[in-house]
């Protein structure tokens, strides 16, 4: 059984709502997966937002679970890290570096562009290369910054919209791109 981690920030919005989503679809195709979330700067036991509960209940998904704090054995766990934003992605892989190879940001995850893949996994080695060479007091060279930069402008956002503090319509947006996105994980999961 494959586990998967959602990690946003606080772990009231969109990591739930993900988690809730994605244990819905998967029994909807009778795939099982083993699904928690997490946040990267919560506390454990905050309540789901309430929009985020309203919109989960449109959908008629339950969701009972509370906040939890990002650690090393849910990190350890998971067969598979996904995040909302790129800024989780970082945050995450700094205090576990080891991470590296199960933590993607959902969006990027599911992309099927191969262009885009391609750019993803040679931006990937150069933040390890830029890594290694801080912890050894080293710079990148100026080929590698120059290459650095210019593949993040040419990357597409793997963000999803943060809904905390919007309107109702505003996380319904934000759960429509989740489900969507999860949609597309499960036939990856299952090609």
């Amino acid at each position: 059984m494959k586990r998967i981690l959602f990690v946003c920030t606080g772990n009231t919005c969109r990591s739930p709502m993900a988690e809730a989503i994605l244990r819905a679809l998967s029994r909807e195709r009778s795939l099982e997966l083993d699904i928690r979330s997490a946040g990267v700067s919560t506390i454990d036991g905050l309540p789901v937002s309430n929009h985020a509960q309203k919109v989960l209940s449109r959908r008629d998904i339950a969701h009972s679970g509370t906040s939890k704090a990002l650690e090393g054995g849910s990190v350890a766990w998971a067969d598979l890290i996904l995040t909302m934003t790129g800024s989780h992605k970082r945050k995450l892989l700094e205090h576990y570096p080891s991470a590296v190879d199960k933590t993607h940001t959902l969006l990027e995850f599911v992309n099927t562009d191969p262009k885009v893949l391609a750019n993803i996994a040679e931006l990937e080695g150069l933040y390890s290369s830029w890594h290694i060479k801080q912890a050894l007091g080293q710079q990148l060279s100026e080929e590698e910054r120059t290459r650095l930069l210019e593949l993040e402008r040419q990357m597409p956002s793997f963000d999803v919209d943060d809904p905390f503090g919007g309107s109702l319509e505003v996380y319904e947006q934000s759960a429509a791109q989740l489900e969507a996105a999860l949609r597309r994980l499960l036939d990856r999961l299952q090609g």
